[in-house]
């Protein structure tokens, strides 16, 4: 399948951007700051521009304009998807998804900000929102990865009939997704106590958020022993090099990860390797969606690591 270079490298741009985002979004959390805009949306502190009178609120509307950028970004990879490529094209349907888990992405951070869960708010209500918002998030980054992977001529996947290597692929991304639902519940932990100063002593949820953050490491080395046998089979089994190169990259990225979280525990969560953290872990993810992508291509699917020599590298630049 031929791929369109311009489309691909604006399709990499907004995978790029969206990280971004993602990270900038952690931030806002993890510095108490999304009640910056009250509790106003799409508008903040009632204004289309607010006047910041506090430095919660210039980082909370700074979060809503890149959101708001990114969602543009996604709209005009749409539109040029469904202009560059035929009906029924695989590059098509990934820009659908994406727009569709874009616009959920920005349903869900409204509903945040119109419920309160933001701040220091201490509710069930917003751990369970936050484990969504991650998994609605990590899905939307995969549709992008495969939209901007297809556009520069990937083939579509083939899932049926994948033996030993679909199912360990299966596994690394559930694993992934419980992990990294964990990860947003320990986050919220970290900033209720740490930022935040509530005490585990004067509220029941923030102790029981304090005990569950050991679950974390632990189901991080499970998830890591799932990746590292799902990298090692795909590599074993489709030894093409594009999966090769993706194989050999999500283990190392996903070691780094473990002694980045390591550090975090040691030097109690600073909000600079917070961020770091979760970028990585954004990384893998998208690693992750390339090594299936390169490792489920359909059989009848030209090699694109030799096709297009640059392909296979292209989502280590992310990190």
């Amino acid at each position: 399948m031929i791929g369109n270079r311009r489309f691909a490298q604006f399709a990499w741009g907004v995978v790029a951007a969206n990280v971004l985002v993602i990270v900038w979004g952690a931030f806002v959390r993890a510095t108490g700051s999304g009640a910056g805009c009250g509790d106003n949306w799409p508008l903040c502190q009632g204004e289309v521009i607010p006047r910041p009178e506090r430095i919660e609120t210039i980082i909370e509307f700074s979060h809503r304009i890149t959101s708001g950028l990114a969602l543009l970004a996604v709209v005009a990879l749409l539109v040029w998807a469904f202009r560059a490529y035929p009906k029924d094209h695989i590059v098509r349907k990934g820009a659908a998804f994406s727009m569709f888990f874009m616009v959920l992405e920005a349903l869900i951070g409204a509903a945040l900000v119109l419920l309160e869960y933001v701040a220091f708010n201490v509710s069930v209500g917003r751990a369970i929102w936050m484990a969504g918002h991650l998994v609605n998030t990590f899905l939307l980054l995969a549709a992008l990865t495969l939209t901007a992977w297809w556009g520069q001529g990937g083939q579509p996947l083939q899932l049926r009939r994948q033996g030993a290597v679909g199912w360990t692929l299966l596994s690394a991304f559930a694993g992934m997704l419980v992990l990294g639902m964990s990860g947003a519940i320990t986050a919220l932990g970290d900033t209720l106590v740490l930022t935040g100063g509530i005490s585990p002593t004067e509220n029941t949820l923030v102790a029981t958020l304090v005990e569950l953050r050991i679950l974390h490491p632990i189901i991080a080395f499970i998830v890591g022993a799932l990746v590292g046998l799902a990298a090692w089979m795909a590599m074993r089994r489709r030894p093409g090099r594009a999966t090769q190169q993706f194989g050999r990259l999500i283990i190392g990225l996903y070691v780094m990860q473990l002694l980045l979280g390591s550090l975090n525990v040691a030097l109690k969560a600073p909000v600079w390797l917070q961020l770091v953290h979760l970028a990585v872990t954004s990384t893998i993810w998208i690693v992750l969606v390339l090594l299936a992508a390169a490792a489920l291509a359909r059989k009848d699917a030209v090699k694109i690591s030799e096709a297009h020599p640059s392909v296979a590298m292209q989502g280590s630049t992310l990190a």
